[in-house]
Parts: structure tokens; C-alpha cells; sequence
């Protein structure tokens, strides 16, 4: 099946601010070579010396006339987020504290493996959701990224693990829900797999999303990439608790919605995510329940150990009822993967990344008093 792209709104007209071409993707440059009468062929060239040979100074792009580099130097600019902090993990895990050109900070993730190398990447800073196990969420939200400083957090990951390693798998599991940000985080997993730029497969581009129904379905019509979905129950009572957009697009909808993107992608599966949380979702009841909810379902399951934050509502699961619901759930044909835990050391971890936000929801504000907060 082939894809053709929805046309998204980015601005590449020239103006008093200089546009930043770090984040255009292949369609966005052409439109802007296009409007200062250049060939479209030239946004390939450019996309390569960005992206693929790391080149931000206009002056060394060599097969670029120089009055071309001229003008490219007066009217653009390549501009990245700012590499304010790096911890390491005892388990190789990276952390990045990046600082953006409004002084919010967000943070990003690489992880090591072994036959892959993945990098988290954050959509927004904070979260405009509020999940009740996830640390970022009490943040609260101040904006969108735009697609220069999602693509950025790739570009700098690429440049800080150095020649010997490169990111193999990227995921938008983050700061923020994706699908609330939905032009700016396709046009940049657009550049993550486009052939002169990042080059990255469409299996290893992978969006997660605590189910934003509407943004699934417009997914599957414009970006071929894998899709995980943050489930953590399988119920709406406990689900309405833990992520509380599910009042909005219950879980019934969001199955649908689910194997309607699998129906767009061919031999596709749905990866859904289960943080594991002692009492809450972790009885063989609800893992006999989850089995049901995902029969006939391409899928597999994460089941992911919760990682604890300071004030957390939740403990983990212990280590015997996590594979006492693995069990269940492969008697019953599921395929599930038990997450390792990866940079717990460094707040690394899944829900624990925080950033610095300057809070316009005043979420932050009202939990510290107590007071909970509505989506």
C-alpha cells in the first residue's frame, strides 16, 4: 500500500526571522527552495548536509553555488536545542537535559542494547495529559515542540554517542503525547525516515500514544510507522484512573481504533504498553481480562515494572506477580515481554523524565496542594 502525505502547515516563507531549516522535511524544503527559485533537487542536497554529514555551516556545503550559500546565510539558520546536562547509568543508559530557545528544558533518552540502539525523544514539554503514575505529568505542560527541536534531540544524540554507535530505533516516548502534536512529530518522523536524512526504517520509528483516537486515524492515513499504545488496564474503571483521556475515548473506541491502523498497515502489530502497578492492574483477573480485551488483535505486551518518583501514588508490582501475569497471558496466546528497566539510576526510566517546565496549566501547582487536577 502506498502513503501519500497530508499537506501540513509549516512556515517556510522568508521574513524577518530567519527560518530554521533543521526543521523542514523533504516536502518543506522543496516548497521553500521552490519560493526562492531553486530546483527541488536542492532540498535533497541540503537534507544530506544536515542531517547526513552534520554540516550547520552554509560555507562548507560545497555543491551549493556560492550565491546560493550567500543568501541561505542571510535568510536561514540551522539552530538546535542547547546540550545542558549528561548523566550516565551504571547499565550504559544516556540522559540529556536540553534546553530550548524559550528556556524550557525537556530531556532525552538513549538506550544501549545489544543489536540495537534506541533514543527516547520528547514531543512537548511536559505533558498536556495527566496520567497519575507518570512523573512528567506533574510537570504540567507548556507547549508543543516544534519540528526542529524534536529532530534536534535525534541530530544531537547522533553527535554526543559518537562514530562508533548509531541510533538504530527511535521512540516518541517522551515528554508529551505525541498525537497532540501531530504535524510537527510527522514531519519529523518523516526526516527520521527519509532516505537523505536519517535513513531509519519504518519498524524502528515507533509513536506511543496514551490514545488520542482521532490523531490513530489520521496517523494511519499520512505516516507508515509502528504504533504503541499506553494501555495499563483493561478496564474503563481502573483505566479512567490511570490515564484519564480514556473518559474522552474509552477503551472500546480505542481498540477499534486500534485495528483499524493495524488494517492500514498491512501484517502490522499493536504494541501495547502495562505499567505494573502493586494492587491497581496486576491480579490474574485483570491479566485474564487484558488476554480477552486482545484476542484477534495483532499485538504483543510490554508489561513495565513502575518505576517509583518522589511522591508517587503507586508501588511496583512485585517480581512474582509480574510473572504470574506473563504466564496468564501467554496460556492465553499473548505475546509479552517484560521491560527491563533501563536508567533508573539517573530518573532515566519510563514516566520518570521531567525536564524543567514553566507550567501554563498550573497543574505542578495544584497537586502540590493536594488539589487533583481534570484533563
Amino acid at each position: 500500500m502506498r502513503f501519500v502525505s497530508e499537506p501540513v502547515n509549516v512556515s517556510t516563507r522568508v521574513g524577518t526571522q530567519p527560518v530554521n531549516l533543521l526543521g523542514l522535511d523533504r516536502q518543506a524544503m522543496q516548497a521553500f527552495f521552490l519560493e526562492l527559485g531553486e530546483k527541488p533537487f536542492r532540498a535533497s542536497q541540503l537534507l544530506q548536509w544536515i542531517h547526513q554529514r552534520n554540516i550547520t555551516d552554509f560555507g562548507s556545503m560545497t555543491n551549493l553555488s556560492k550565491v546560493l550559500r550567500k543568501k541561505l546565510s542571510e535568510l536561514t539558520e540551522i539552530r538546535l536545542p542547547e546540550l545542558i546536562q549528561e548523566q550516565i547509568s551504571a547499565d550504559g543508559t544516556r540522559k540529556w537535559l536540553l534546553q530550548l530557545s524559550c528556556g524550557n528544558r525537556v530531556e532525552t533518552v538513549f538506550i544501549p542494547e545489544q543489536g540495537r540502539n534506541t533514543l527516547c525523544v520528547s514531543s512537548q514539554v511536559g505533558c498536556a495529559l495527566n496520567c497519575s503514575f507518570c512523573s512528567t505529568a506533574r510537570q504540567g505542560f507548556n507547549r508543543n515542540l516544534d519540528t526542529a527541536e524534536i529532530i534536534g534531540q535525534l541530530w544531537l544524540a547522533e553527535q554526543l554517542i559518537g562514530d562508533q554507535e548509531r541510533v538504530t530505533n527511535v521512540v516518541l516516548m517522551g515528554m508529551g503525547e505525541p498525537l497532540l502534536n501531530f504535524d510537527n512529530v510527522v514531519r519529523a518522523m518523516n526526516l527520521m525516515r527519509d532516505d537523505f536524512s536519517f535513513g531509519l526504517s519504518k519498524r524502528r520509528v515507533t509513536l506511543s500514544t496514551a490514545g488520542v483516537v482521532p490523531g490513530i486515524d489520521r496517523l494511519s492515513r499520512v505516516c507508515d510507522v509502528a504504533l504503541a499504545v499506553s494501555l495499563h488496564a483493561a478496564n474503563d474503571t481502573v483505566r479512567d484512573e490511570l490515564v484519564p483521556i480514556n473518559k474522552k475515548y474509552p477503551i472500546k473506541q480505542l481498540m477499534q481504533a486500534c485495528i483499524r491502523y493495524i488494517g492500514s498497515h498491512r501484517r502490522r502489530k499493536v504494541t501495547f504498553e502495562y505499567v505494573m502497578l502493586d494492587g491497581i492492574n496486576d491480579s490474574v483477573h485483570d491479566a485474564r481480562q487484558l488476554a480477552s480485551l486482545l484476542q484477534g488483535v495483532p499485538s504483543k505486551v510490554n508489561l513495565i515494572p513502575f518505576n517509583a518518583f518522589p511522591g508517587a501514588p503507586y508501588r511496583c508490582s512485585s517480581r512474582n506477580a509480574i510473572m504470574r501475569f506473563q504466564e496468564t497471558l501467554h496460556e492465553r496466546g499473548i505475546v509479552t515481554i517484560i521491560r527491563k528497566t533501563r536508567g533508573d539510576d539517573i530518573d532515566a526510566a519510563c514516566s520518570q523524565l521531567v525536564g524543567q517546565v514553566s507550567d501554563r496549566t498550573r497543574r505542578s501547582i495544584r497537586q502540590a496542594n493536594g488539589v487533583p487536577c481534570a484533563v
